[in-house]
């Protein structure tokens, strides 16, 4: 465990958030000030760490240091981290003291001193942070360990600036030094300092997020709440955030408006053949594949119109008027596509309220990654790009699954990757006709797909249908509902405990089944 010494003469924020972070288990063992009634030792002692005071009198700077080394040498440290420690420790302390870390607040060697606040709006720089340094006599000088970064505005003041640096910069950077040295991966030499495992790629130890707001939105999810759009203008994938707006005067993008147009768009770039998807709370209502884009359209709206109405429909080719008609047929509150005939537009220009976005060449997946924010912090994964051939099926039933079946599967798993977990879609040919999503129990996600199915689609039901579900079953019981609802196939990836009673199951209702080997859950 490594254990630090904090030197402050004010309020130690930094020290107290390390303290309350303890990141890779780093604990202060002592703080010590050098002014008696400084905020830190309240802080401090609330948190039992136990404090020290050694004031400045008029001895020597040596000879203060001196007293300071004599007063923590009662107490065990691997580090000494100063925080606003308004003293130039000399070479007698540095050399006697193990390694030494400080955090300043602009990203050195640029505005050095007391005043970097003040210097970064004198200097007009759009850009500053913190850096947190091991301490030599060259004032703030010594080699640098992390930085980190935040913007600079043009209703900035020296005030505002110094709380967003220390909350946004420091607070990240020290905490994160120390981590690394509670890893024992920092070395400090004459040469600088070295970081082990500080590497890029995918997932580095830092990441930065940098995105610029194209605008206010009239409120998020719900009226009561606000919010905006940022872009990250590197994108070069086809996106709703870069998507021109083509019926000029109609209303804006909602929040809810993006979700969905981003869940819809992600679902119909799975498919090279014309396809549609209708979305309602980013979860499918209904997807399709045909021969042409209307058919599409029409198959995949008739899995749940009741559903489809008010939800945002994608497209995956130039939308023409015959798809265009069938559209505006009723309430839709968003239309996604790649590009628009003339005679398209003039369709989805009557239609006052039905925003058109132009979305450009779908071309090929640039973005690898997804993220989602939490509450102090982001999950960051690669994004689900797998999606099974053929040769990666296994047949675990007696019964073998038809050409058609099988075609059926894959179509299915391709859908079924963009509903929420428990998720299950039932398909027929190259279209659903039933989607269980969100579901806690997978059991009633097969209920809900097969009453979707029966109750909701127009011209269908459950009746011969193939079944996909996104994780394995962990009992019988879903496969029994599923027979009950007339499903003659099943892809699912297996890996359950009891995969040998859940295929038996399908064996005594001549049910073939296939195992993909991966689950597609999807929880955001």
């Amino acid at each position: 465990m490594l254990k630090i010494a904090g030197l402050a003469s004010n309020r130690g924020r930094n020290l107290l958030h390390i303290a309350d972070r303890a990141p890779g288990g780093a604990e202060l063992s002592v703080v010590l000030t050098n002014h008696e009634g400084a905020p830190v030792l309240e802080g401090a002692s609330e948190r039992g760490i136990p404090t020290e005071v050694v004031e400045r009198g008029d001895d020597a700077r040596e000879e203060h240091e001196a007293r300071i080394l004599s007063r923590l040498s009662g107490y065990d440290f691997d580090v000494v981290c100063l925080d606003g420690y308004m003293r130039v420790l000399t070479s007698a302390f540095l050399d006697e003291a193990p390694t030494t870390l400080n955090v300043h607040p602009s990203l050195l060697p640029s505005f050095p001193g007391t005043d970097a606040h003040e210097q970064v709006l004198d200097a007009g720089v759009r850009m500053t942070g913190c850096t947190v340094h091991a301490v030599t006599e060259d004032v703030d000088g010594g080699p640098i360990v992390t930085q980190e970064a935040v913007p600079v505005y043009e209703d900035d003041d020296a005030s505002s600036l110094q709380s967003r640096v220390l909350r946004e910069a420091e607070f990240t950077a020290y905490p994160r030094a120390v981590r690394w040295f509670a890893e024992g991966r920092v070395e400090v030499t004459d040469d600088g300092v070295h970081v082990d495992g500080d590497d890029g790629g995918d997932f580095p130890d830092r990441r930065l997020v940098s995105d610029d707001r194209v605008s206010g939105l009239r409120y998020g999810e719900n009226p009561h709440q606000a919010a905006a759009v940022y872009a990250d203008d590197s994108c070069s994938e086809a996106n709703v955030v870069h998507a021109t707006q083509l019926n000029e005067g109609a209303k804006a993008l909602s929040y809810n408006n993006y979700n969905d147009a981003d869940a819809a768009l992600s679902l119909v770039k799975e498919f090279d053949e014309p396809a549609a998807a209708v979305i309602k709370h980013t979860n499918p209502a209904g997807c399709a594949t045909a021969d042409t884009l209307s058919a599409a359209y029409d198959r995949a709206l008739s899995t749940d119109p009741m559903s489809a109405f008010g939800g945002v429909v994608a497209l995956n080719r130039e939308c023409d008027a015959a798809t265009a008609e069938g559209i505006t047929e009723s309430f839709k509150e968003v239309v996604v596509a790649p590009a628009y005939t003339d005679a398209a537009l003039d369709v989805f220009t009557e239609k006052q309220n039905l925003r058109v976005l132009d979305v450009g060449p779908l071309g090929d997946v640039t973005d690898h990654l997804t993220e989602k924010r939490l509450v102090g912090g982001r999950l960051v994964q690669e994004r689900d790009t797998w999606a099974p051939y053929r040769e990666d099926l296994e047949v675990v039933t007696e019964c073998e699954p038809t050409d058609e079946e099988v075609e059926s599967m894959l179509f299915a798993w391709r859908v079924l990757k963009h509903v929420k977990s428990n998720g299950i879609v039932l398909v027929s040919g190259t279209e659903t006709v039933g989607v269980g999503m969100g579901q806690v129990s997978r059991v009633d996600a097969v209920r809900l797909a097969a009453m979707k199915a029966d109750e909701h689609a127009e011209g269908k039901s459950a009746e011969g249908a193939v079944m996909a579900s996104d994780a394995f079953f962990p009992f019988p019981d879903g496969v029994e509902e599923a027979a009950e609802a007339g499903i003659e196939a099943v892809v699912q990836p297996g890996g359950s405990v009891n995969d040998e009673d859940v295929v038996d199951a399908a064996d005594d209702h001549g049910m073939a089944m296939v195992f993909t080997g991966k689950r597609c859950f999807r929880h955001d």
